[in-house]
């Protein structure tokens, strides 16, 4: 089978006018320009699906897949609501808790803090935070004596400037009214351990205690705050939750992990599409420096053409040669981009040398997720606007007139 000549003119148009076989600088230039966009356009968009799937963990990891609340704030028979929910399918378990607001206080410094009364035994089934503790064991919260354990994140263990085995002081503004007004409830625990999720909003502000001593002091006596729940399938999450409500009726109302961060993951999933919109602009930039050295060919070219021309050829066949080159130069910088995007990406993924501050941005470092569906659509449409960039220029080498660049020949 013969090789078409449009194949062969196509690759001769790639030499440099000098002696030596190179490619020209025009030439290189756009090849470089469709390989830089593809590859910082692979890369970005590996780093916000990395960040968004590393969000994603380290939220269901601290927070339980559904949560079930009373509208009326407290759960009295938290027993039977808990064997309703954990006779539907697809439940793997449930917990009951306890949330307050507090102030922590060592001395002179104090911050403020979201406390979570847990069920030891229960819990860990339930959310996996407390399997992530750095120091000190979760049946530290069994004991409900007078001064209880309590186990807090590392960011707020540095902030106090305490350390394992100090004391604390846990202070909530809804006390007991006297003649003086509102008197806060003050307890002392001490700090039996800490955690550290990965991220610096639950590091910071989040404590566990016993849920005896969380009634006691919130006064809720045998009521609690919610249930919280865990799923087989995390993403089944809206569905189950319609289930819950289904089989509690009113005043219970569940709230699963997607609906209570939905404008997180929102902002997320637009400020991703946003940065391909505009990312995608680079390849369109270099798309014109394809268009501009096929036109400079053209002109180049042009008593060649004729030549063509005047032996048989077709302007169809001169057109492809064009749309051919501009091709292969699109092709290549893909090619090129997407290996370097690809190479980058496990570079980024492997050794984390790019550094966060984490209490902006949620996470110490540049998380990075392969997504193997955009090393498939950001090559495919820039493989697509390299095509559409070469159909001016071919057109143009194709209506060319034969007579005119040999007349004075």
């Amino acid at each position: 089978m013969n090789f078409p000549y449009q194949f062969f003119i196509a690759f001769r148009y790639f030499r440099s006018k000098k002696k030596h076989s190179g490619i020209s600088i025009n030439t290189f230039i756009s090849i470089a320009g469709v390989a830089l966009g593809v590859m910082t356009l692979l890369t970005v968009l590996s780093v916000m699906s990395g960040f968004h799937e590393d969000l994603q963990g380290k939220i269901l990891g601290a927070n339980a897949h559904v949560i079930v609340q009373n509208y009326e704030g407290k759960i009295k028979d938290y027993q039977s609501v808990r064997d309703r929910i954990d006779s539907l399918d697809g439940i793997v378990s449930s917990s009951p808790v306890i949330y307050g607001q507090v102030m922590l206080r060592s001395g002179s410094r104090a911050a403020g803090a979201v406390v979570r009364g847990i069920d030891p035994e229960i819990e860990k089934d339930t959310t996996d935070i407390l399997n992530r503790l750095r120091t000190g064991h979760i049946n530290s919260l069994k004991d409900s004596g007078v001064v209880p354990g309590i186990i807090i994140g590392r960011e707020l263990l540095r902030n106090l400037g305490l350390f394992v085995g100090d004391e604390i002081e846990m202070i909530s503004p809804i006390g007991e009214l006297g003649p003086l007004g509102m008197i806060p409830k003050m307890k002392k625990f001490r700090i039996t351990g800490y955690f550290e999720a990965g991220m610096y909003e639950y590091d910071s502000t989040l404590a566990f205690i016993n849920l005896h001593v969380a009634q006691n002091f919130f006064g809720m006596h045998d009521g609690i705050t919610a249930v919280e729940v865990k799923i087989d399938n995390p993403y089944r999450a809206q569905e189950v939750a319609l289930k819950i409500e289904n089989i509690l009726s009113l005043p219970y109302i569940a709230r699963d992990w997607m609906q209570m961060n939905r404008n997180l993951f929102s902002a997320l999933k637009l400020e991703k599409i946003v940065m391909f919109i505009i990312l995608t602009l680079i390849i369109l930039v270099a798309s014109f420096n394809i268009v501009s050295n096929l036109i400079m060919i053209v002109i180049e070219k042009a008593r060649e053409i004729s030549i063509m021309k005047a032996m048989g050829a077709t302007s169809r066949g001169v057109m492809s040669i064009f749309m051919i080159h501009g091709l292969i130069i699109g092709i290549t910088g893909t090619a090129t981009g997407v290996f370097g995007g690809y190479i980058l990406c496990e570079l980024l993924k492997t050794y984390k040398f790019i550094n966060l501050p984490a209490d902006v941005y949620y996470l110490s470092y540049l998380p990075v997720k392969i997504n193997y569906f955009d090393f498939i659509v950001v090559p495919a449409a820039a493989i697509l606007i390299s095509f559409l960039a070469t159909l001016y220029p071919s057109w143009q080498a194709a209506k060319l007139d034969p007579v005119e660049p040999l007349r004075y020949e």
